[in-house]
């Protein structure tokens, strides 16, 4: 090739170099303006309207990073994020107790506190600091307001011929909320052994197995099921467009009604792919403007003590609530023991 070609060829692979620098700096560049949440459903509204959806959209303006979200059961979301472990997807994991605390068994978490966190209670956030609840939350059951005159009252109502097929929980050891079905009766009914002999005889009843507890209350409102666990915030930010959903609490042994707290709690992936970014979300979701619209947004209650929300929401969740007595499971005990309750409910079951 003659000299002038070459010093041709090598001036326009010169001139070429820079472009190609800048189109993959640029390619990089944006890669980092995301974020990808893990998360159980419960948040993010039927129609786009609840609080991960405003929290998501606000964090997007103030801060240019794109919100990447994933939905799922909880135990589904830690199942995925081990999978991945070796070369992780996610950056904030959120998901119900005990999950929560599997995750961070598990070395899926690692240490952060968000700011705001020092205005949460010490029973809603992790002693090392790996979680924090970001919206408290409270186990429940949803039933048909329009079928039933009154909501059922004790878990032996459940047993009655009227909710054959007609009642559905979901799964333990799959969704937050079905291991939370778990919980509660064995508090209720004083015991493991007790609470697995009630929940065989309700099997007469029960449709099956669900993933998901999200998906229960519309089949529920329409008048499919009857009965069908769920909790408090998301039920409650369903009903506004599910007119015949209601909420109650199975009473316990003395006849008053229980329930415990299921918050949402979230956690900084080990090694996310935008941990900056996730810290960045985590704080946002602690701040003072995102806690404010917990209840009138997210129909659920702030996980910072210093934030009392005085909108309506707020008001017809404390009456909800007012009345029921709420106790503290031992989620040491269900974290360490959760494979054989799990197990141990499939064989009474037989799920």
């Amino acid at each position: 090739m003659p000299r002038n070609r070459v010093t041709l060829a090598v001036a326009l692979a010169l001139l070429a170099t820079p472009l190609l620098s800048a189109c993959g700096g640029s390619s990089a560049a944006a890669d980092t303006k995301v974020v990808t949440v893990y998360s159980a459903d419960g948040l993010k509204g039927e129609n786009g309207d609840g609080w991960y959806d405003q929290v998501f959209k606000d964090f997007e303006k103030r801060t240019g990073i794109k919100v990447k979200y994933v939905e799922g059961g909880s135990g589904e979301m830690v199942q995925r994020a081990a999978r991945e472990r070796s070369n992780p997807q996610a950056d904030l994991l959120v998901t119900l107790p005990p999950f929560i605390q599997q995750a961070d068994g598990k070395g899926l978490l690692q240490k952060y506190t968000p700011d705001g966190a020092g205005q949460v209670g010490g029973a809603s956030k992790a002693a090392d600091g790996t979680w924090t609840a970001v919206v408290n939350n409270y186990f429940g059951f949803v039933y048909n307001k329009k079928e039933l005159k009154q909501a059922p009252r004790t878990w032996d109502e459940l047993l009655d011929g009227t909710y054959r097929n007609k009642l559905q929980y979901s799964t333990p050891g799959v969704a937050g909320d079905g291991t939370a079905v778990l919980v509660k009766a064995i508090h209720d009914f004083g015991g493991k052994e007790q609470a697995l002999a009630y929940l065989k005889k309700l099997q007469a009843n029960n449709v099956g197995p669900s993933a998901s507890t999200g998906k229960l209350a519309p089949k529920v409102d329409k008048g499919e099921l009857l009965v069908a666990n769920g909790d408090v915030q998301m039920n409650y930010a369903q009903s506004k467009d599910m007119p015949n959903l209601g909420i109650w609490f199975p009473a316990g042994k003395d006849g008053r009604a229980t329930t415990f707290a299921l918050p949402y709690a979230a956690g900084l992936v080990t090694k996310a792919p935008h941990g900056g970014n996730g810290r960045k979300l985590l704080d946002f979701m602690l701040s003072r403007q995102a806690q404010q619209q917990v209840s009138s947004v997210g129909g659920g209650f702030s996980a910072r003590q210093d934030v009392k929300a005085t909108d309506a929401d707020a008001a017809a969740l404390a009456k909800l609530m007012d009345g029921v007595d709420v106790f503290e499971p031992d989620w040491n005990d269900i974290d360490t023991n959760l494979t054989a309750y799990v197990e141990d409910w499939k064989s009474a079951t037989g799920s």
